[in-house]
């Protein structure tokens, strides 16, 4: 039991990548949709490839989209909505006109003329009100017919036959003229507007339901194929009736309910097909990038991100399938990218798109236009943190997807004319999407501890707080990072490797020196040297505590790990040199591990670099006359004594990239020192 625990705990990372693993593949595959695949793709306008197709059961052929718009178009045309009628309104405007009337008109009119406006009155009140009175306009024809609910009555009408609001006062002016009451017109027409209502109102909630119970009377299929019918031959054309019908195919062996054998059969399918999508990404990243294998957050946020992806076009197509171009999928390879590198930001796209194309239509066309704009994304963005970079790439991402699908389209309908608009803004709305990678990646350098192009060209900022406070406190050692920064850039540069963080790692790597600073030569600006008072072993310590004290300011100002991992390691496993010399010179018995730097030796190439571009740069000041060839040896020589002591075997620096390095040191420092070749005399 004790040796099984020992065995776990010494391969907890190994077990935890095992998990995880797992984790993922059984969440993809959960994820996935449980129908069976149809294992054709069905070649519109083209031959068919494939051995002469029988039907393998008994299934209804759908009509094509075209003639269900049709038929609901038809429906539409003919379809008769619903008003209501109110009656309570009527008997409220007939009232009211009684009461007008008596207002209105004096007592001094004739009895004739009086039982002439009041059979005028009653006769106008009944004619507009026998359709009723309708407020609001609808953008019906006049002949359109419409049902007119009262109660539980319905009766049908025309829509003229129901008066208008606007209407109302030319149908009075024309009632007037043909009654021949002109002299009253003013009278009338007050007495009518200030009485009539709308009684008139349009259901919609009627008129919908029974527009929707007319659609769902639409027979979705014409005709059966029974089992054993040829469906299409080899090297025939798929193409009208015959593409109709192994689309409907497709949709009934994809829709069809599976028994629980066949559902379990299913998923052990897409199980071990995930399995080796996600096995192939695994073992790339432990072929290729073992440092990020062996970093199991790293690993994590890798297999986080294929995730994610998936999920979100999972979640797309549930709603909605014609919007699945709008997942900006090109934020994996740039966001990988802008944490690791190019390559395996390409590699995790194109794993991503493969296990994409299990659930996506057209999954051809959809992974091919995903990969080439995956590939066009690695291909185009060098440096992310310019702002100007990433709309360049978005337009060239969203320009690649447009004419792959113009293309397709074309070869697939034979025509533009069936190029459809809308696809269009899917990847416009897709590639402005993408450009949500920025606060993406701030988000995950914090959730992951990841630290990306763009924060490290925050950190680069000599103006920063603490870059300023190392400047006031230690304006040598300021100086010193500077130089040492411009050096190892240059190298890092020569060797392909990341420039901008040995850099920033450059920067900051003595801010443990402004603890004390009149201790080291580049900040003693008198003849007094602080170290005369002391005896070697203290100045050695407090030479080596600014390691520490570089490790305790970095985190307390929240530096990235990537940033302290310079300040831990530019000494490496060193001694101090100085003054283990003037030790042993008093004492024979000294021990060197109290001279000694705690470590750890670098472990990166831009940790190596480092520590090779500050020792020759601390060292270069003590030269006096310096010459060419003075130089060279001189760099050769404290190179050499890094290497003899093993100070960069943890590092994946080759030999050939420590002689560039060296290269690059020689040239710069004889640019320093304004040294030109020295001639024979």
């Amino acid at each position: 039991m004790k040796s099984f625990i020992n065995s776990l705990y010494k391969n907890q990372d190994l077990f935890y990548k095992v998990f995880l693993f797992l984790l993922t593949t059984f969440i993809i595959v959960y994820m996935f949709p449980k129908g069976g695949k149809f294992k054709y793709e069905i070649p519109k306008g083209k031959p068919w490839q494939y051995e002469n197709l029988y039907a393998p059961f008994d299934f209804a052929i759908l009509k094509a989209p075209d003639e269900l718009a049709a038929e609901k178009e038809e429906i539409n045309k003919t379809h008769v909505p619903y008003y209501d009628y109110n009656a309570e309104v009527v008997s409220q405007v007939e009232a009211s006109l009684d009461e007008q009337f008596v207002r209105i008109f004096p007592d001094t009119l004739t009895r004739r003329e009086n039982m002439r406006l009041q059979d005028f009155i009653q006769n106008t009140f009944e004619e507009i009100y026998d359709a009723g009175v309708l407020q609001e306009i609808v953008p019906l024809s006049p002949d359109q017919l419409v049902y007119l609910r009262e109660g539980n009555e319905v009766t049908e009408v025309t829509y003229k036959s129901i008066i208008k609001q606007n209407q109302l006062r030319d149908f009075l002016n024309r009632k007037i003229d043909k009654a021949q009451l002109q002299n009253y017109r003013e009278e009338l027409i007050g007495l009518f507007f200030d009485s009539v209502k709308s009684n008139v109102t349009y259901n919609e909630a009627l008129t919908q339901s029974d527009l929707e119970s007319r659609y769902n009377q639409i027979s979705y299929t014409r005709g059966n194929v029974e089992r054993g019918t040829i469906i299409v031959a080899k090297g025939e054309v798929v193409e009208g009736d015959k593409l109709q019908v192994l689309n409907s195919l497709k949709a009934e062996y994809e829709s069809q309910v599976w028994s629980e054998a066949n559902y379990n059969w299913v998923i052990v399918g897409y199980t071990l097909l995930v399995f080796l999508a996600l096995l192939m990404l695994m073992l790339f990243i432990r072929k290729y990038r073992y440092d990020i294998f062996q970093n199991n957050i790293k690993v994590t946020f890798i297999f986080f991100n294929v995730t994610l992806m998936v999920l979100l076009t999972v979640l797309v197509i549930r709603f909605n399938v014609a919007y699945v171009y709008v997942v900006p999928l090109c934020v994996l390879p740039l966001t990988i990218k802008g944490f690791f590198d190019s390559r395996l930001g390409l590699f995790t796209h194109v794993i991503t798109v493969l296990l994409l194309g299990f659930i996506v239509p057209d999954s051809y066309e959809y992974m091919f236009l995903q990969i080439i704009a995956g590939i066009v994304t690695i291909l185009t963005v060098s440096e992310l943190y310019k702002r100007a970079n990433l709309f360049i790439t978005v337009g060239q991402i969203t320009l690649v997807y447009i004419v792959s699908y113009f293309a397709f389209t074309i070869i697939q309908e034979g025509s533009i004319y069936e190029v459809e608009p809308e696809t269009f803004l899917m990847f416009l709305l897709g590639g402005l999407a993408t450009l949500f990678v920025q606060p993406l990646i701030y988000a995950y350098e914090k959730i992951f501890g990841l630290i990306s192009d763009m924060s490290l060209l925050e950190l680069s900022d000599t103006n920063s707080k603490l870059l300023k406070e190392l400047s006031d406190k230690a304006p040598g050692t300021f100086h010193h990072s500077l130089n040492v920064a411009n050096l190892a850039e240059a190298a890092a540069n020569e060797i392909n490797a990341n420039a901008m963080l040995v850099r920033v790692g450059a920067l900051y790597h003595d801010i443990g020196k402004m603890r004390n600073p009149t201790y080291f030569t580049e900040n003693q600006t008198t003849s007094v040297n602080s170290h005369d008072e002391l005896s070697p072993k203290e100045s050695a310590e407090i030479i080596i505590e600014h390691v520490i004290n570089g490790i305790e300011v970095a985190k307390k100002r929240n530096l990235p790990d990537r940033v302290i991992d310079f300040i831990r390691t530019h000494h490496g496993t060193t001694t101090v040199y100085y003054f283990l010399k003037k030790a042993m010179e008093n004492d024979q018995h000294v021990n060197e591990d109290d001279y000694r730097y705690p470590g750890p030796m670098p472990f990166s190439k831009e940790t190596a670099i480092l520590m090779m571009c500050d020792s020759v740069e601390a060292a270069s000041r003590s030269i006096k006359e310096p010459t060419a060839n003075m130089i060279d040896e001189f760099v050769e020589r404290i190179i050499n004594k890094q290497m003899e002591d093993g100070q960069f075997l943890n590092s994946n620096i080759t030999f050939m990239e420590i002689q560039q390095v060296k290269k690059v040191l020689k040239r710069k420092l004889k640019n320093i020192y304004h040294l030109r070749i020295e001639y024979p005399e």
